[in-house]
C-alpha cells in the first residue's frame, strides 16, 4: 500500500461522487467511466471493512481510518496512472474525514483533514438520499439519511468546495453530470 498523501498530478479532470451511504456513488462512477472509457476508482473502505467484517465480525474502529485514507489514495493514484482525460471518483479522502468525524468525534483527524484538504478535484457531485435504500453487511444509517447529507453538504460548504447536487433516477444524474461536464469543459481544458 501507498504510504503517501500526496496526489499523484495529471492533466486529469478528476470528478467525485461525495455523499452518504447508499446513494448511488458507485453505480455514477463505473457509468461514466464506461461511457468517457475511462477509469473509476472504487471506494477502498468497502472491501477493507467487510473483509475484516467477514473476518472477525468486527466493524471499523477508529484505528482503520488512516489505512483506509492509505488504500484510498493508492487506489486512485494508481488508476490516474491509465485513465484517459476523465477519472471518476466513487469516494475521496474528505469523504473518509467526514465519516470519520461523525464516527469517532473524540478522535484525532488531523493528518486526514490536512490530506483531504490538500487533494482537488474538478467536480464535486453531492449525490442526494432520493435513492432506494439498500442494506449490507456495513451500512448503519437507514433512518439518518437526510441527517447524514447535511452532514456532507455542510463540509462542502465549510471547506469552500463548489460542489452540484444529483438527485432524481439514475438517467437524471448521468444527464446532469454529462450536461456539467460539457458545459464547463472549456474552464477545465486549460489546465491541459
Amino acid at each position: 500500500m501507498e504510504k503517501t498523501a500526496q496526489q499523484t498530478q495529471s492533466q486529469l479532470i478528476k470528478v467525485v461522487f461525495y455523499g452518504p451511504e447508499s446513494t448511488g456513488k458507485t453505480t455514477l462512477a463505473k457509468t461514466l467511466a464506461e461511457q468517457y472509457h475511462t477509469q473509476w476508482v472504487p471506494e477502498f473502505a468497502r472491501d477493507y471493512l467487510q473483509d475484516k467484517y467477514n473476518k472477525t465480525g468486527k466493524a471499523c474502529e477508529a484505528s482503520d481510518i488512516m489505512p483506509i485514507a492509505e488504500g484510498q489514495k493508492a487506489l486512485e493514484n494508481q488508476r490516474a496512472k491509465i485513465s484517459q482525460q476523465y477519472l471518476f471518483c466513487d469516494t475521496n479522502l474528505l469523504e473518509t474525514y467526514v465519516y470519520a468525524r461523525v464516527y469517532f468525534p473524540d478522535k484525532d483527524f488531523s493528518r486526514l483533514k490536512s490530506m483531504a484538504l490538500s487533494h482537488d478535484y474538478d467536480y464535486y457531485f453531492l449525490t442526494d438520499i432520493d435513492t432506494p435504500w439498500e442494506a449490507d453487511d456495513l451500512r448503519d444509517k437507514p433512518n439518518e439519511r437526510q441527517e447524514m447529507f447535511e452532514v456532507f453538504k455542510n463540509y462542502l460548504t465549510k471547506y469552500e468546495k463548489k460542489f452540484y447536487i444529483l438527485r432524481g433516477n439514475l438517467n437524471e444524474r448521468i444527464s446532469k453530470v454529462n450536461t456539467i461536464l460539457q458545459t464547463n469543459n472549456y474552464a477545465t481544458s486549460s489546465k491541459r
